[in-house]
């Protein structure tokens, strides 16, 4: 029996809003997507490991729910989340954190002039291409300004895949993500015009600080 489609924003409509969602890859196989711990609280990793490296005027890319840019904006720091999920956008401003509904690749408000770009919980991977990923936000943020991209662990390179999610029955067609290691931003920054400022470790999460290049 085929399983239903669904469209891959409300599949993920359908998981911030509290579903059971999994990751299919191409064998079948399926994992739990992390839809729980984004809707909850930030934590004491979340906030040694990101929120204290966002200086200045911030944008979270793909802020899902809107636990780190309520944070930040709770602590004064002007900031901003973007993502094309609906209801992540509705839940993070009930958490009284500005969000809107935007995709990262079209246009984007003070586009340019932010001091801060925060990639965080494998957002590097969407589109399946970090480098064009990276250059678009090379775009976003002010000459010298930041990127704070939490990553994977060194020995993972940059790996891409063609994912679906699952919701009960339904699945939505294969779309393309990629994971990036450690070991492997030097290379993808230095492609990008970004220097690698710094690399940090708070148990089993990563971050590299990405600066970049003035032209």
């Amino acid at each position: 029996m085929t399983a239903e489609t669904i469209d891959p924003e409300q599949a993920m409509d359908a998981a911030f809003a509290g579903g059971a969602c999994q990751l299919v890859d191409q064998a079948g196989r399926q994992r739990p997507l992390a839809t729980r711990r984004w809707r909850g609280s930030v934590d004491d990793t979340d906030r040694t490991l990101l929120l204290d490296r966002c200086r200045g005027r911030t944008i979270d890319v793909g802020c899902g729910p809107g636990r780190l840019v309520a944070d930040l904006a709770a602590v004064d720091v002007p900031a901003l989340g973007i993502d094309v999920s609906p209801e992540a956008v509705r839940q993070a401003r009930r958490r009284g954190a500005l969000a809107l509904r935007r995709d990262v690749f079209a246009s984007v408000p003070g586009e340019g002039r932010w001091d801060c770009a925060l990639l965080a919980d494998g957002n590097i991977g969407i589109g399946g291409q970090p480098e064009r990923l990276l250059g678009r936000v090379g775009r976003i943020v002010r000459p010298g300004g930041r990127v704070v991209v939490e990553l994977e662990a060194v020995g993972t390179d940059i790996v891409r895949h063609r994912w679906r999610l699952r919701i009960g029955s339904r699945l939505t067609p294969a779309f393309d993500w990629a994971v990036v290691g450690m070991d492997a931003i030097d290379r993808l920054a230095q492609t990008t015009g970004f220097d690698v400022d710094d690399l940090a470790t708070v148990g089993d999460r990563h971050v590299a600080v990405l600066r970049r290049v003035a032209q």
